[in-house]
């Protein structure tokens, strides 16, 4: 074993199915609510590194809700992953220690006047394969992330990010598409979000 690296494992606390040479440290903790089976599975190839917390919640109208995590995804040290809205998370991806993808929250605005009292919100986070969240970001509910897009160190996206784009600041934004053959100059918007301008920018800067 490398030092710090978990070994290869076949079976962890709280996890409903975990493909071949996954590796998970025995740091890693699971929160479940309810007796739902199926909602928590990694396929082959995944890295989940010390003190990563991952969370399910109990929403039975949702039988999709829940965490699957793609072949050869590596989850670095510390990350939260929340899985009461649904989350996703496509192959090669890399997970920055510390990172938090948030797919539940508050409501802030109707109800009680103490938040822990009003109702739970949810919605599903995708994240497509190559991408790469960076160490501290958050990803709050409902937004996705483009294949091999780029969330910056620290970053705050509440915001789909286009495939191939890199998105950096708090809130973020999008900053340049990535450079190189595997991509276009711009990245188009995703679901209709409204990152219309800042996709502008990055055209203006490039002209």
């Amino acid at each position: 074993m490398l030092l710090g690296v978990p070994d290869i494992t076949r079976s962890h606390a709280g996890v409903d199915v975990i493909g071949a040479d996954c590796r998970i440290d025995p740091t890693v903790s699971v929160m479940r609510f309810g007796e739902r089976g199926g909602v928590l599975q990694l396929a082959d190839g995944v890295s989940i590194y010390a003190h990563t917390r991952l969370v399910l919640g109990d929403v039975v109208a949702d039988p999709c809700v829940g965490i699957q995590i793609g072949a050869r995804t590596i989850v670095n040290v510390g990350a939260y992953l929340s899985g009461e809205g649904g989350l996703t998370i496509g192959e090669d991806v890399l997970i920055g220690p510390h990172a938090k993808l948030l797919s539940a929250g508050h409501a802030i605005d109707e109800g009680d006047a103490i938040i822990a009292r009003n109702r739970i919100t949810r919605a599903r986070i995708s994240i497509g394969d190559g991408a790469w969240i960076g160490a501290g970001a958050i990803v709050l509910e409902g937004v996705n992330i483009g294949r091999g897009a780029v969330v910056a160190a620290g970053a705050v996206v509440r915001q789909d990010v286009p495939a191939g784009m890199v998105a950096a600041g708090m809130p973020a934004r999008l900053i340049r598409s990535r450079r190189g053959q595997a991509w276009p100059a711009t990245g188009a918007p995703s679901r209709g979000r409204s990152w219309a301008r800042s996709v502008f920018n990055v055209i203006w800067r490039r002209v």
